[in-house]
């Protein structure tokens, strides 16, 4: 959306969104509210999952085994967006790294 997409002003790939696997419920407000489509909600990476402590791994089972997933980091202008819309507080932003 134009709104969203004049709040989003940082250079693109400077910093990455990084998701909590522990915390993410898939409920896809991050996907929503991103209007460079830097996140999918997509099924759950055997080594994803398996790296989950037991109550992760039952969480992630109730939620579908489904997490959002960066698929585009190099495209995140650092708005911050995703952060606030994600019910889990399961998003944090990085500086990407160098190279």
């Amino acid at each position: 959306s134009t709104e969203s997409g004049a709040v989003c002003k940082g250079a693109p790939g400077r910093v990455v969104p990084v998701i909590d696997r522990r915390r993410c419920e898939a409920k896809a407000a991050c996907v929503a509210v991103c209007p460079y489509g830097v996140f999918e909600i997509r099924s759950l990476a055997p080594a994803d999952r398996a790296a989950l402590p037991v109550l992760g791994r039952l969480k992630a089972w109730a939620h579908g085994n489904r997490q959002a997933y960066v698929v585009r980091p190099a495209d995140c202008r650092s708005c911050g967006l995703c952060i606030q819309a994600c019910p889990e507080d399961a998003i944090r932003l990085v500086v990407a790294p160098s190279g």
